[in-house]
C-alpha cells in the first residue's frame, strides 16, 4: 500500500504577505536528519478504522486508510484478518474508495458501499467463493447499512431530494445558442449549507431497505424531516427503530430528536417524546427493549450524553449511567442481553466499557484511538463478537492505529500497517504533564514531545498547540503536525484546558459563555510556565498556534501576552458579533455558546472577540483559513490580517484554495500546513540567523 516518492514538489497554499498574492510550492526541504519525520512521510501513513468483528468472532474486517500520492487524497480500502493475525488480506482495494464493511447475520456474507461503477452504491460479497454483486442502483450515496435478521435485506439511510415551488413562476425565454447567466439561486430553508459540502439543495435523510441479492430499493419514511442512522432492527424483522427530529419548526431545533419505529410496511410509531435528544437506539437480542442515548437540550456549550433503556414499544426510560460523569457513545447489546458495551473519553483517553441492566459497570478495553493522524484528538472505534471478544483501533504515541484483539482477558495486536513509514524513523518522545492553573488552581493534565536526540542539558524552542473545540480532547496518541514540530527541533507542549471533554460535566462548563477568556489563558500560560520549569526550555523562544477553537484562543492571546517571538491562528474566529451570522453553525451557537442573539448580548459577543484585543498585539501573526470554509469563513481571518496590517504588526494571510474547515483534509495540506507554521516561526525565531 505505500507508495515511495523522491524529491517532488507538493500542491501549495496560495500565500498573501505584505499585499502581495504569489502561488507557493513547498517543496522537500532537508531534514536535520534523514531518520527524522520529513514532510512527504505523510504520503506514506496508514491506519485501521471501522472495525467489524464477524459475527463468530474468527474473523474481522475493517477499513485500511491511506494516503495516495497521486490523487492526494486519502483513501479507504477494506481488508480482512483473522482474529489471531493471520490471513491479512484485501477485500476491496484500489485507487476507489471502499467502506462501510457490514456482516450478514450468519457471517456468510460482507456488504459494503462503494463507487467503483462511478456512484455510491451497494454491494454484497459472498466469503466463501469471493463472488460479489452489486445489489443497487441508487441516485444518492448509501449510509448507516444494516442487515435484516433474516438476512434477507439490507435497510439504508440515504439523501432525497425536495421538491418546492419555484418563486418567479415566469420564466424568461433564452434564445437558441445563447449563452446567458447561470439561474437565480432562491434560499428559503434555515439550513442551507455545511461545511465541507458548500451550499446544497434542500433534501431530506430517508430509510430504505433492499434485498440483500439485488432488485428495486423501497422507501420507508417520508415527510419534511430527517430520518437519522444509525438505524437498528427489531429481531423478528418487522419494523427498524432509528431517530428523527419530526417537530414542524425542526429546522431551528439543536439537541432533539425522538425515537421511532417504521414498519416494513411503512407505518410509522412514535416511542418517545421528551425534550432533548433520545439518539443511537439498538434493540435488544430479544426484541424487548431498546438502548439509547439522552442528551438534554439546555442552553449549555457542554451537555452529557447518558445510557437508557426501555420499552421495545415506549413508556417509561430508565437511565443506566446516571453516576458515570462521562459521555456515552456507540452503544451495542451484548449477544445474551445482559448489558450494553459503550464507548466513553477520560482524561484524554478513550476506552470501551460494558454497564448491566442495573448499571453496574466496568472497563472493557483501554486505549482506542489513533485514528486522528494529523492533531492527536481522542478517537477509536470497536466491535464485539457474539462470544464477548472485543477488537478495536489501537493508538500510540508512535504509531496510528492499528487493529487489537482482546479475547479471555489477553490482547494481540493483528495489524502492523506503518512499521515500514516509521519503523525507521526517530520520532518525539511523548511525555504527560499535570499542572495546576494559575486562574483558580484547577488540575490540567497535558503532554510535551521531545525532540528526537533530545539532550536534557540543552535549551529548546517550545510551540504551545491548542486543540479546537473547544469541548474536545487531545490525547497521548500519534501526532504527524506535532511530531513534524519536533523533528525541526521544537518541544511541543498541549494541554486539555478547562471546557475540554473527557474530564465530566463540571470540568467542561467551566467556560460556559467564556470562550475564550483569561479563564482558559491562565490555562495555558501556567502549562508554559510548568515546562519551563522543566530547565529544558528556552523562555526567549516561545510560539504559539492552534486550529479553529485553538485558533480563536491563539489570535486572543496574543492581544494578552507579547510572551510569543510569532503566532499562527489557524481557521479562528476573530470577531464573534459577525461570525455566528455568517456560518454554518449559527443555530446552534447562539443559543448553546452565548446568554443571548448577537444583537441582544452585542457587549458579551465583543469581549469574547479577539478583535477587541487587536490594539494590544504586537507579536507577528499568520492567519490560515480554507478558501470554501463555512465553519469559521475566511473573512473572519482576513479582519485580523488587515487590522494588523493597518497597525503595522507583521502579519500573512495563508489561503488554502478548495478547502473547506478542514484545512488538513488531504495529504498534502496536512503537510503543507506544517511547512507554513514552522516558515513562521523561523522567521521570528531570535536563534535563526535568517530572523528579524
Amino acid at each position: 500500500m505505500k507508495i515511495q516518492v523522491g524529491m517532488v514538489a507538493m500542491v501549495g497554499c496560495s500565500f498573501l504577505l505584505g499585499g502581495a498574492v504569489a502561488a507557493e510550492e513547498a517543496s522537500e526541504a532537508p531534514s536535520r536528519n534523514p531518520a527524522y519525520l520529513a514532510p512527504m512521510d505523510a504520503f506514506n501513513l496508514e491506519f485501521a478504522s471501522d472495525p467489524r468483528m464477524s459475527p463468530d468472532g474468527r474473523r474481522v474486517a475493517y477499513v485500511r486508510r491511506w494516503n495516495d500520492v497521486m490523487t492526494d487524497k486519502t483513501r479507504s480500502n477494506i481488508w480482512i484478518v483473522d482474529s489471531d493475525g493471520a490471513n491479512h488480506r484485501p477485500v476491496a482495494s484500489g485507487r476507489v474508495d471502499y467502506g462501510s464493511p457490514r456482516w450478514s447475520p450468519d457471517g456468510s456474507r460482507l456488504a459494503y458501499v462503494s463507487s467503483e461503477e462511478g456512484s455510491p452504491q451497494i454491494y454484497v460479497r459472498w466469503m466463501d467463493t469471493g463472488d460479489t454483486a452489486l445489489v443497487t442502483n441508487l441516485t444518492a450515496a448509501p449510509r448507516d447499512l444494516a442487515w435484516s435478521p433474516d438476512g434477507r435485506s439490507i435497510a439504508f439511510v440515504m439523501d432525497v431530494p425536495l421538491t418546492s415551488k419555484p418563486l418567479v413562476k415566469t420564466k424568461l425565454e433564452k434564445p437558441e445558442n445563447a449563452e446567458w447567466n447561470e439561474p437565480f439561486k432562491v434560499i428559503e430553508a434555515a439550513r442551507f449549507r455545511q461545511d465541507g459540502e458548500g451550499f446544497y439543495d434542500p433534501r431530506r435523510a430517508h430509510i430504505f431497505i433492499a434485498p440483500a441479492d439485488g432488485g428495486a430499493p423501497r422507501q420507508l419514511t417520508s415527510g419534511d424531516f430527517n430520518h437519522d442512522g444509525p438505524i437498528s432492527w427489531t429481531p423478528d424483522g418487522a419494523e427498524i427503530v432509528f431517530a428523527s427530529n419530526r417537530h414542524e419548526n425542526w429546522e431551528l431545533e439543536t439537541i432533539e430528536s425522538d425515537l421511532f419505529s417504521v414498519a416494513i410496511n411503512g407505518a410509522l410509531k412514535q416511542l418517545t417524546d421528551e425534550p432533548g435528544a433520545e439518539s443511537a437506539p439498538v434493540v435488544s437480542p430479544d426484541g424487548t427493549r431498546i438502548a439509547f442515548l439522552k442528551t438534554p437540550n439546555r442552553p449549555l456549550a457542554y451537555q452529557l450524553n447518558r445510557l437508557m433503556t426501555m420499552p421495545v414499544d415506549g413508556g417509561s426510560a430508565t437511565r443506566l449511567s446516571a453516576d458515570f460523569n462521562r459521555d456515552v457513545e456507540a452503544p451495542r447489546w451484548a449477544a445474551d442481553g445482559s448489558g450494553i458495551y459503550f464507548a466513553y473519553d477520560d482524561r484524554g483517553a478513550r476506552h470501551a466499557g460494558f454497564m448491566t441492566l442495573s448499571g453496574e459497570r466496568r472497563q472493557i478495553a483501554k486505549g482506542l484511538g489513533g485514528e486522528s493522524i494529523g492533531r492527536p484528538y481522542v478517537s477509536g472505534e470497536f466491535s464485539v463478537s457474539r462470544d464477548g471478544a472485543v477488537v478495536f483501533t489501537g493508538g500510540a504515541p508512535d504509531r496510528p492505529a492499528d487493529l487489537v484483539m482482546l479475547r479471555n482477558g489477553a490482547t494481540s495486536r493483528l495489524t502492523d500497517l506503518n512499521s515500514d513509514a516509521l519503523g525507521h524513523k526517530k520520532l518525539g518522545e511523548v511525555h504527560e504533564i499535570v499542572y495546576s492553573s494559575s486562574v483558580d488552581g484547577t488540575e490540567i493534565q497535558g503532554w510535551y514531545i521531545t525532540p528526537p536526540d533530545f539532550d536534557p542539558a540543552k535549551k529548546y524552542p517550545l510551540v504551545l498547540e491548542i486543540h479546537g473545540g473547544p469541548h474536545a480532547a487531545y490525547s497521548s496518541d500519534f501526532s504527524f503536525e506535532l511530531q513534524r514540530y519536533a523533528a525541526e527541533g521544537y518541544v511541543v507542549f498541549y494541554d486539555n484546558h478547562r471546557g475540554s471533554s473527557s474530564y465530566g460535566e463540571e470540568f467542561g462548563l467551566l467556560l460556559q459563555h467564556k470562550y475564550p477568556s483569561k479563564d482558559d489563558f491562565g490555562d495555558h500560560m501556567s502549562g508554559v510556565d510548568a515546562m519551563i520549569a522543566k530547565g529544558f526550555v528556552d523562555p526567549d523562544r516561545l510560539f504559539i498556534t492552534g486550529g479553529s477553537a485553538g485558533g480563536v484562543a491563539t489570535a486572543y492571546i496574543v492581544g494578552l501576552t507579547d510572551r510569543f517571538k510569532a503566532a499562527v491562528a489557524a481557521k479562528p474566529i476573530i470577531n464573534w458579533t459577525s461570525k455566528p451570522l455568517t456560518a454554518d453553525s449559527y443555530i446552534y451557537q447562539t443559543r448553546h455558546q452565548f446568554p443571548g442573539m448577537p444583537w441582544e448580548a452585542f457587549d458579551h459577543y465583543w469581549e469574547r472577540s479577539p478583535l477587541s484585543l487587536v490594539g494590544n498585539v504586537t507579536t507577528p501573526t499568520l492567519l490560515m483559513t480554507g478558501e470554501e470554509d463555512y465553519r469559521t469563513p475566511i473573512t473572519e481571518s482576513e479582519q485580523f490580517y488587515q487590522a494588523l496590517t493597518l497597525r503595522g504588526i507583521d502579519t500573512a494571510l495563508v489561503r488554502v484554495p478548495g478547502s473547506g474547515h478542514g484545512i488538513a483534509g488531504r495529504p498534502s495540506r496536512m503537510a503543507n500546513k506544517v511547512e507554513h507554521i514552522l516558515a513562521w516561526f523561523e522567521r521570528y525565531d531570535p536563534a535563526k540567523p535568517e530572523a528579524e
